[in-house]
């Protein structure tokens, strides 16, 4: 039987997050995200954990714990009972976290905190190998893209919004720096399931590519089992 899960993989800055939490309030469902995982790992060790040997990276990773908590868009993920916040959303953390990404030590782990929270129930799960690795029985997969540019200039646009002075051009070099390491990685490299749902969103505003998701999702009886909005 397929999880009740919706997973939505894609590059970074394709946004996934915000297609995430609508799409999580439109089901009524929690949403996972699991790039903040790597993210707040990436904050608490910093570049030192990369240093550190296979037994130390997993006796680090064993003081960490992930929960969810909430629905919908105002879904938190909790580190350690902790809400990390806009700390996570800095590029050079961003950065980081993929290199963190490519340690086994850290893939073992997040792997078993992301399917701990799928085992709870219905849940709209955001990463990189959603539908690949982590839920690959998902009852829903979805793969969104975009261009390098496209997504480097929504990426400047989102940090402009909220203070950032990073250049675009330099967004431009990291977004870059980040397929290239997320794509060719030797541990759950990022690509499409085979039966997911490829949406170039390129040309799309969010609640275009929120719409294309609902369509397929509604129109088929997998899609009843989600309850349609969030309990207070």
């Amino acid at each position: 039987m397929s999880m009740p899960v919706v997973a939505i993989d894609g590059p970074a800055g394709v946004g996934k997050t915000t297609v995430a939490g609508k799409l999580a309030d439109a089901l009524g469902i929690p949403r996972l995200d699991t790039g903040a995982m790597f993210r707040a790992i990436a904050l608490n060790l910093g570049e030192n954990g990369l240093n550190m040997n296979p037994r130390e990276l997993r006796q680090a990773l064993s003081h960490f714990d992930f929960r969810v908590e909430g629905c919908g868009g105002a879904t938190r993920l909790l580190c350690n009972g902790i809400d990390p916040g806009a700390a996570l959303r800095q590029e050079r953390i961003g950065v980081l976290a993929s290199t963190y990404a490519t340690r086994p030590e850290v893939r073992e782990f997040t792997l078993r905190m992301q399917q701990r929270a799928g085992s709870m129930g219905p849940i709209v799960a955001e990463g990189r190998d959603m539908g690949t690795v982590v839920f690959p029985t998902a009852a829903f997969k979805f793969f969104l893209d975009a261009s390098p540019e496209v997504r480097a200039k929504r990426r400047w646009l989102e940090l402009t919004a909220r203070g950032g002075t990073t250049p675009l051009a330099e967004i431009m070099d990291k977004i870059i720096e980040r397929d290239a390491q997320d794509r060719n990685r030797p541990i759950a490299p990022l690509k499409p399931a085979d039966d997911a749902i490829i949406i170039d969103t390129s040309l799309l505003d969010p609640a275009q590519v929120l719409n294309a998701l609902l369509d397929k999702i509604r129109t088929s009886p997998a899609g009843k089992v989600f309850p349609g909005h969030c309990h207070a």
